[in-house]
């Protein structure tokens, strides 16, 4: 940020990783003229794949949708590390011009919206390059958290007894030292996520031995890192017809799997067993290590690119353990059945500590807002919250699907707003409505711990959180913006300040700016 450098502004955006980037696109490509800074708490964007540094960090979903729609990503590898994914990002920033918006060492402490003046006030934690902090505020129109659902400061890790006399090294992968040595050590890694799944066989392929420590299993399914049909469509199509095909190919066999495992479950889990079993071959116990408590898809599925894990497995240089922890050791772990473990290195893949609005404060006239007591609207904003929008991609597909939907749909919203005057938009439960239902329907651990924060959702649109692309698509596509449950107003005196003077002289979106502004609650 420079002298110069606006504090007023019609939109700003928290967050510069793979949503803020889309929300950046977007806002530039259909809602010209608005102006807008990139937030960015870190002195680096990137967001999770500038964060992670563990071995064999990679993408969870495809890489021909987890990329974007404007960008084609140019790679045959549908599952990419994640260096791959940090220069495919930071690629963008620089096509897309993003260097001049991005603020960066700029946290969002606490955001306040005031009716009076149709403004949020940021306050900003700011950290600059040579590690001198300040504090300064910004306001803004219109906000929108691209910050993600994660606490960066540090992973969720649980207490056990005895760690404190524990002589080896402990590691959470979300902090992953630079110099770590793991050569010819024992590691054990706590967990069996999608997290733990990959340690395993990047560790295993240098260390003495690597044992992943669960609880219960997940559900592991192996897929080719390579995807050959874009391989082929690439050799005789334009790279971005061929890459159309090939996100439209693999939305639609992603959630044509989700839909049959929700509505067979039981078939879907009996393949996904039996396949893990085979790949495993007699090198884990199946009904012990490989058969899951819960359905495909209660929690998300554990990719294994080109079957890496079952590899590790059958090499002899990994192996499962399923028990629980009774106590650290000063060599390892005592399990609670008497077996123990010896290691060297303990990783604790146990898993994030979820946080929204990248951990600020909000406040909407002066009244604390709990989200948790909100109902969220399209699954990107929230009733009584007015001019905030918040990206949380899908749970079974990839990320980047719903956060270009949700981007578009807010620059739709805005220009909706600047046709017809108005000020203020907030979506309001109408009499009768209300959610009781949890946003997110997943069992995982992370979600169950973070159930008292996060938002509800209703029984019906547009308060039911969807995880379906295509019928969100049509939503927020198509779908009306002034649908009747989103309140559009018109301040009835909103006081100019300097900062909204300042405003208004670049913006055609505001008419008729004088010392008092008077207007008709719900003007379209």
């Amino acid at each position: 940020m420079t002298p110069s450098s606006p504090t007023d502004l019609d939109v700003i955006i928290v967050g510069a990783g793979l949503s803020g980037i889309a929300a950046a696109h977007y806002l530039r490509e259909q809602c010209p003229g608005t102006r807008f800074a990139m937030l960015e708490a870190r002195q680096s964007l990137g967001g999770t794949w500038d964060l992670f540094r563990y071995p064999g960090v990679r993408s969870d979903s495809d890489m021909f949708t987890l990329g974007f729609s404007f960008r084609p990503w140019a790679s045959d590898q549908a599952i990419a590390d994640g260096g791959k994914i940090l220069d495919y990002l930071k690629e963008t920033a620089r096509a897309e011009q993003l260097e001049d918006v991005i603020r960066y060492g700029h946290k969002v402490s606490e955001a306040r919206w005031d009716s009076s003046i149709a403004r949020w006030t940021l306050d900003i934690e700011r950290t600059h390059a040579d590690g001198r902090k300040d504090t300064l505020s910004l306001t803004c129109r219109f906000l929108f958290m691209c910050s993600g659902y994660y606490a960066y400061d540090a992973g969720h890790t649980p207490t056990w007894p005895g760690i404190e006399t524990y002589a080896g090294t402990v590691v959470h992968p979300q902090h992953w030292p630079r110099d770590l040595d793991y050569r010819d050590k024992r590691v054990v890694i706590i967990g069996s996520g999608a997290t733990a799944v990959t340690l395993v066989p990047s560790l295993a392929a240098t260390a003495a031995h690597v044992t992943m420590l669960q609880r219960s299993p997940s559900y592991l399914l192996s897929m080719p890192q390579r995807d050959g049909v874009a391989e082929r469509l690439r050799a005789w199509l334009p790279a971005g017809m061929a890459h159309r095909i090939v996100r439209i190919k693999n939305v639609l066999i992603t959630l044509g799997f989700y839909n049959a495992a929700r509505r067979w479950p039981q078939a879907i889990r009996r393949v996904l067993i039996r396949r893990a079993a085979r790949q495993a071959a007699g090198h884990a116990d199946v009904q012990r290590d490989l058969t899951p408590r819960y359905n495909p898809w209660d929690q998300r599925l554990c990719l294994a690119p080109n079957g890496d894990i079952f590899k590790a497995l059958r090499s002899g240089r990994a192996s499962i353990v399923t028990d629980e922890i009774a106590s650290f050791t000063p060599h390892g772990i005592a399990l609670r059945h008497g077996k123990a473990l010896d290691a060297d290195i303990v990783v604790t893949a146990t898993g994030l500590r979820v946080q929204l609005m990248g951990g600020a404060r909000l406040l909407v006239d002066g009244k604390p807002v709990s989200l948790a007591q909100t109902v969220a609207y399209k699954g990107m904003m929230y009733s009584g919250v007015p001019n905030l929008a918040s990206i949380f991609g899908y749970t079974n597909a990839s990320w980047t699907l719903k956060a270009e939907l949700i981007a578009q749909y807010v620059c739709r919203l805005i220009n909706h707003m600047n046709a017809h005057g108005a000020d203020t938009c907030v979506p309001q439960l109408r009499e009768g409505e209300h959610g009781d239902l949890p946003a997110i329907g997943l069992t995982s651990g992370y979600i169950q711990r973070a159930a008292g924060a996060l938002p509800k959702q209703g029984a019906r649109k547009p308060w039911v959180f969807y995880q379906s692309y295509l019928r969100d698509w049509r939503l927020m596509r198509w779908g009306s913006v002034d649908d009747g449950v989103m309140r559009f107003e018109r301040r009835a005196t909103r006081r100019v300040t300097p900062q909204t003077r300042e405003a208004a002289a670049g913006m055609a979106n505001v008419p008729n700016v004088s010392n008092d502004i008077a207007a008709t609650p719900g003007a379209h």
